[in-house]
């Protein structure tokens, strides 16, 4: 008996989840990417701390793994990054967090996957990707003063309820504030707030989260290239978000790329490199020429069957009005349409938010093949009450003037692959459904 009594209490202290631990952590933890053979995670804690993941395979809790343990530190606004880097594809994963070697107790699921080996064997497999733009989360005592500019919090809850395999943060994603952006202080401040809500947990614990940036998370409004602080705003983007890279080779900013199944992702920056839109003289660039070549190679290189471009603002709408592509960078974006038109590329959509509007545009180029532009916003921010604009690609029937968020479902076999795409209200709420085939 006595012997049994020892082991409980050895139990109880060496596993069991403490009170101390739980308060120690500040946010997530948050899965981000994902590949065959590494997982990136992501956690915040309040104060100076170590961290690991322990995993496993959810059909094998007894063979546990670890991530590398790293002890959070203030200069780096307390956040770590863990790889879980003894993976195998196709594999679904049940971890934990440990906060200085204890186990922290989670009230909801948390889990990652690896992508499937899928090539040369079978079909690529089925996948939901979740999309969204805008999510102001409200601080009074730094808000505008008046009604609350966030709200309908609960939206996070819905994406989590629909199961994605993924979630495509379309920027807008955290709003600095006049009190944040001429710090690092204060930009890391705010990210911190913005992250920490308890209703986006259980979405950053079990779905790869990847993520591009729009102005407010860049800096100001309609901010641009000369914004003096955006050196502060890159590094915060590279704490809180886990993408698999950031920028290209000659140039900084939150450029990237990844597959999931047989689909490309292109992350594109549209801050970083962008002339001011007023500016009368010199380069009139949004995208600058290194990053709009890459795209442009990437995307006649790629074989997907859908060629996926998130940017932070519309591409297709045909409307001079706010910060469309086409009202301040008409010659570059009619030289990219071009590109994709000239070298026949087929399944090209672009990922949008901004506009706190949801709509899809489209249109068949001159090679024949259709181009979308899905928006999606706001998440949680304010949105528009009217919109009246002449944009002739809208695809009527599409217009949302609510928050929303959108559910990308992939499916079908290898050589007729098929998107179907499902707009949802803060509530999960279904709004309206079309689907999308590569040509």
């Amino acid at each position: 008996m006595r012997y049994v009594f020892t082991c409980f209490i050895f139990f109880l202290f060496t596993f069991a989840p403490s009170a101390q631990t739980t308060t120690l952590l500040q946010s997530g933890p948050m899965v981000g990417y994902s590949e065959m053979q590494e997982v990136l995670l992501w956690v915040q804690t309040k104060k100076a701390a170590k961290v690991q993941i322990r995993y496993w395979v959810a059909s094998k809790p007894a063979d546990t793994l670890h991530t590398t343990a790293v002890i959070t530190t203030a200069e780096t606004a307390f956040t770590a990054h863990l790889l879980a880097d003894r993976v195998e594809p196709g594999n679904r994963y049940d971890y934990l967090l440990l906060i200085d070697g204890k186990p922290v107790k989670l009230d909801y699921p948390t889990t990652f996957q690896t992508q499937t080996l899928w090539q040369w064997r079978t079909d690529p497999p089925a996948f939901k990707m979740a999309i969204g733009s805008c999510a102001y989360v409200n601080e009074t005592q730094y808000d505008r003063p008046g009604k609350p500019y966030g709200a309908d919090y609960q939206i996070f809850q819905s994406i989590h309820k629909m199961r994605p395999d993924a979630m495509l943060w379309l920027g807008d994603n955290t709003y600095l504030r006049e009190v944040d952006w001429n710090t690092r202080t204060g930009i890391l401040k705010r990210y911190t707030h913005s992250r920490s809500i308890p209703e986006m947990q259980a979405l950053l614990a079990s779905t790869h989260n990847y993520a591009i940036w729009d102005d407010h998370d860049f800096g100001p409004d309609n901010s641009d290239r000369s914004f003096a602080q955006k050196h502060h705003t890159l590094e915060a983007f590279k704490l809180f978000w886990a993408n698999p890279s950031y920028g290209l080779d000659n140039s900084k900013g939150i450029t990237s790329f990844f597959q999931f199944a047989d689909v490309d992702f292109f992350l594109l920056d549209n801050r970083y490199n962008r002339a001011p839109d007023n500016r009368k003289t010199g380069d009139r660039t949004m995208l600058g020429k290194e990053q709009l070549e890459w795209l442009i190679d990437g995307l006649a290189a790629s074989r997907a069957p859908f060629k996926m471009v998130a940017i932070g603002g519309q591409v297709l709408n045909t409307a001079a009005v706010h910060e469309n592509y086409i009202n301040y960078y008409p010659e570059e974006r009619e030289y990219l349409l071009k590109r994709i038109e000239e070298e026949k590329i087929k399944g090209v959509v672009f990922l949008t938010g901004d506009r706190h509007h949801t709509e899809m545009d489209q249109y068949t180029n001159g090679a024949g093949n259709l181009v979308t532009d899905i928006t999606i916003s706001p998440l949680t921010a304010g949105h528009a009450f009217n919109v009246t604009e002449d944009n002739k690609y809208h695809v009527e029937g599409t217009l949302v003037l609510k928050r929303n968020f959108g559910v990308l479902e992939f499916s079908g076999p290898r050589t007729s692959r098929m998107l179907t795409v499902k707009i949802y209200d803060s509530n999960g709420a279904e709004l309206w459904v079309q689907t999308i085939k590569p040509n």
